[in-house]
């Protein structure tokens, strides 16, 4: 199952979700003004960052400029609370899988949240397919 973060009049959380239900993919909506985020919620999400907080933090929110700079100076916990108490610090949408996590809408990314069954619902390449596509290469001496 995939979590949706959203919230109201965001484009970007328009598209995803258009794309979400286009390919027939099953999703929890969570509005992040209307749901209050857990406090562990929050935490497994940073945990889920691959570049550190500033993956979902919006640096440039009027919240996080109330930090004046100073979001390393808080702690795991702290930062918690204040997305908490100022969830429009998030970036949005973002999009949770068991295996991916997706912030903002990319035409690319997003298919990540494809789930592996269906990937491979197509037929599967089979020697004769693969023989019967014409491939040129250009080769360029150095």
């Amino acid at each position: 199952m995939i979590l949706f973060y959203t919230s109201p009049g965001c484009a970007s959380c328009r598209k995803a979700k258009k794309w979400l239900e286009d390919n027939h993919i099953d999703f929890i909506e969570k509005n992040i003004f209307s749901n209050l985020l857990s406090e562990s919620e929050i935490k497994y999400l940073m945990s889920r960052c691959e570049n550190g907080t500033e993956d979902i933090i919006s640096t440039r929110s009027k919240a996080f400029a109330s930090l004046n700079g100073s979001m390393d100076d808080l702690s795991t916990q702290q930062l918690a609370r204040f997305i908490q108490r100022n969830p429009s610090v998030l970036k949005r949408p973002i999009i949770l899988s068991q295996k991916s996590m997706v912030v903002g809408y990319d035409d690319d990314e997003i298919t990540a949240m494809v789930p592996y069954e269906k990937r491979y619902e197509t037929e599967p390449f089979s020697e004769t397919s693969i023989a019967s596509v014409n491939v040129s290469l250009k080769v360029r001496a150095h």
